[in-house]
Parts: structure tokens; C-alpha cells; sequence
């Protein structure tokens, strides 16, 4: 890749969120250096809109992680802290650069990867932010397969304010798409197959990481998983880039 103004942009907030994640110990070192290298595949891959769209993440994470800390304390499992490491980075964003790498190889679909790497990251966004700030504001908790009543933090437990919080994320994540691309139908497909992405993380985690058969991360990756084959689903049936 050869320096031109364009990338300019991209390598300060590169190697800004490097500074601002290690310094404000967001991420581990691994972390971080884990989240450069995904960013800069993404970015090699999609361009600007997939790349944003991690950075995108990674700040409302942040700031949904930090509010109702003590709160969210009481109930947190054993070893959770706000400190990310490497393995929470590629649960979050493996999915969107896996998706990169395929778009270096077939450039010819760049558009569509492009596409798939938002939505698995507006899907990451809000599972982040329907668990992050569901625990908070959330009022009842719900089973989300039996809808019976369950205590707020266990696994695959969600509530309204939870769940309303993940869709506008995913919204969030395509406002930002379009910016670039313009009001499509892609705004609809990211805001939906993100929330898809979210909800499967709950019903996951519901059965089988509650029963430890899988761990957070490995339920997170293959929420972003779910997401991107609906979305792929639904432009092949459309037979359309969106």
C-alpha cells in the first residue's frame, strides 16, 4: 500500500486508538496490538466504511462498558474486567477481517464484503451494548427461549431497554454506512441482521454456554457468524448489491 493523503485518516485513528486503548487500559497490550492488525485488514479490504465502522465499535463499547461500572460488578462473572484481551478483539472483529482477506482475494465482490463487514460489526455492536447497558437500564429480565422471568447478567437473559439499546447500535453502525454509500436499502439490512446477530448471541448463550460447552467469545464470533449469513441470504435472494 503505497502513502497517499487518503490514508492519512486512517493511520491516525490507527495508532490514536492504539495510544487511547493501552493507555486507558481498554485493551491489553495483545489487545491492541490484535485490534491494529484486524483494523488495518479491514481497512486494506474495505475501505473506509469497514473500517470505521470497527472504529465505530470499539467507541461505543467503550463508552457503554464504562457506564454503571459498580453496578455491573455485582453481577459479573469471576475474571470479567473492562481490560479486553486479544481473544474478546477477534471474537468481536475475526469475523469482519476473515471477510476482508476474502475481499482482498475476490475483488471483484469487494462491495458485498464491504457490506458483510458492516453488518458483523453493527451485530457486535449491539450485543455489546444490549448486555452493557441492559444490566443497567433494564427494568425486567427475560429467558429470551422461555420468557420466563431470570435474574439480570445470567446468560441469554434480555430485557426492552437491553434489546431497543442493541437496535439502535446496529442502526448506529448503518447511519454510518450510509454516510458514505447513501440512504439504501443496506440501512435496513445492517440495522436488522445486526439485531439478528445480537438476538443469536442471546439464544446461544442460553443453551449452550450456560451449560459451558462454549465459551463468551466463541458465543460472540459465531453471533457475527449468524449475522452475516442472513444478510448474505437475503442479497442473494434479492439477487442486488444493496
Amino acid at each position: 500500500m503505497k502513502f497517499s493523503a487518503e490514508h492519512l485518516p486512517f493511520l491516525l485513528l490507527l495508532f490514536g486508538g492504539l495510544a487511547f486503548s493501552i493507555g486507558k487500559k481498554k485493551l491489553s497490550i495483545a489487545g491492541a496490538i490484535t485490534g491494529a492488525v484486524c483494523g488495518t485488514i479491514i481497512y486494506l479490504g474495505s475501505g473506509y466504511p469497514g473500517f470505521l465502522s470497527m472504529t465505530a465499535f470499539f467507541l461505543l463499547g467503550t463508552i457503554a462498558t464504562s457506564i454503571g461500572r459498580r453496578q455491573k460488578e455485582q453481577v459479573e462473572k469471576r475474571g470479567d474486567t473492562p481490560q479486553r484481551n486479544y481473544k474478546q478483539v477477534l471474537a468481536n472483529a475475526g469475523m469482519g477481517t476473515l471477510l476482508a482477506l476474502f475481499s482482498l482475494a475476490d475483488p471483484a465482490h469487494t462491495l458485498i464484503y464491504q457490506i458483510l463487514i458492516v453488518v458483523s460489526m453493527a451485530s457486535s455492536s449491539a450485543d455489546t451494548l444490549s448486555s452493557e447497558l441492559g444490566m443497567v437500564w433494564g427494568r425486567q429480565f427475560f429467558n429470551c427461549i422461555t420468557w420466563k422471568k431470570e435474574a439480570r447478567g445470567l446468560d441469554g437473559v434480555i430485557s426492552l431497554q437491553g434489546t431497543l439499546a442493541g437496535i439502535c447500535a446496529a442502526a448506529m453502525i448503518a447511519l454510518l454506512y450510509a454516510s458514505f454509500r447513501g440512504f439504501t436499502s443496506s440501512f435496513i439490512l445492517i440495522t436488522v441482521c445486526g439485531a439478528i446477530g445480537s438476538h443469536a448471541d442471546s439464544i446461544i448463550g442460553a443453551t449452550l454456554e450456560r451449560k459451558n460447552r462454549l465459551s463468551n467469545d466463541a458465543v460472540n464470533f459465531l453471533s457475527t457468524l449468524v449475522a452475516v449469513l442472513s444478510a448474505l441470504l437475503i442479497i442473494l435472494i434479492s439477487q442486488c448489491v444493496l
